[in-house]
């Protein structure tokens, strides 16, 4: 799946010439009216189909739902997209908390085209490499199951419960449980539900 840049800001003007920029770049964009649509059309899907690589360019300063509260929301929703704000002179200060609080770097306005390009395409290299060490080692722990745990796991990404994926495989509930635990911890996932979005994300299903 292409990445996408993800560009978020109340001003349609700057908004547009952001993503005419970076589309004469090669670097496809989608584009937001401001910090609520965006949280909204993640929460209506986009996050539950898994994270494709992307990177977000956010507007510390928007309304109703400000950038920093967008940034503290997508932390919440333990999305994984590295994020580029762009601030005023004045929301500098702010930005280099965000940056120590986890988001990915900062621009000031006004900023030369070619700086905001180059911070973009080394934010993607990132995500990139690290979505393709993650899916090596999704692979490599998927090969490491058992055949009973490789059973288990399509039972559980089924939408099945332990009771009926027991019934199904005749064995005891407590047997599921235990290769329910031991499929998890090669894994390194903590329910069902985020190792299907993994394998999802990574086409492993």
């Amino acid at each position: 799946m292409n990445p996408i840049i993800h560009i978020v800001d109340d001003d349609p003007d700057f908004r547009d010439a952001l993503a005419w920029l970076l589309d004469s770049r090669g670097l496809p964009t989608q584009t937001w009216s401001g910090g609520d649509v965006f949280l909204q059309a993640l929460g209506a899907g986009a996050a539950g189909a898994g994270w494709p690589p992307a990177v977000v360019l956010l507007d510390i300063r928007m309304a109703p739902v400000s950038g920093l509260s967008t940034f503290e929301q997508l932390k919440a929703l333990n999305c994984p997209w590295p994020v580029l704000f762009i601030t005023g002179h004045g929301d500098v200060g702010m930005a280099v908390a965000a940056v120590k609080d986890g988001a990915w770097d900062f621009l000031e306005k006004p900023f030369q085209n070619n700086v905001l390009v180059d911070k973009v395409e080394a934010a993607l290299a990132a995500v990139q490499s690290d979505e393709s060490r993650q899916a090596q080692q999704l692979r490599e722990a998927l090969a490491q199951l058992s055949q009973r745990e490789r059973e288990v796991l399509d039972e559980l990404l089924a939408g099945h419960y332990n009771k009926n994926i027991a019934e199904h495989l005749g064995i005891t509930p407590r047997t599921v449980e235990f290769h329910r635990a031991n499929l998890f911890a090669k894994m390194g996932v903590a329910s069902a539900v985020e190792l299907a979005h993994l394998l999802g994300r990574h086409g492993l299903r």
